[in-house]
């Protein structure tokens, strides 16, 4: 799954802690907490704060998948509030087996959108 142009980063100039500060990290767990649920943390920022200022923070990200039939599927979206609410967030599966291939996306206000894909 790629989002193509609109996508920052995949160039080869692009500064490593500009991709540190913007590239979504995804995490699987699963059967979290003794259920059934498998659950994906995505946080952007993870390693290198993000700023979360009204001036330049990230405003949401989403999450989407690519099915083991090919079918592309958006699992949700998580908005922030500029200097209130962190980039990290969770989204709640019930069937993980049925997912091949994670792909986050993140928006920054300034320096716009930004992807990252994990296959499971």
């Amino acid at each position: 799954m790629n989002f193509g142009e609109l996508v920052k980063g995949k160039d080869v100039e692009a500064k490593s802690a500009m991709k540190e500060k913007h590239v979504p990290t995804i995490e699987i767990l699963k059967k979290h907490g003794g259920t059934e649920a498998d659950l994906i943390h995505i946080i952007v920022g993870k390693e290198t704060t993000h700023p979360n200022t009204v001036e330049h923070h990230i405003a949401w990200v989403e999450l989407f998948d690519k099915k083991t039939g090919g079918e592309i599927v958006n699992l949700g979206r998580a908005n922030f509030s500029p200097g209130n609410t962190k980039p990290d967030c969770w989204f709640k599966l019930e069937n993980i087996s049925e997912y091949k291939t994670f792909c986050a996306l993140g928006y920054c206000n300034i320096h716009g959108l930004w992807e990252n894909c994990v296959e499971v």
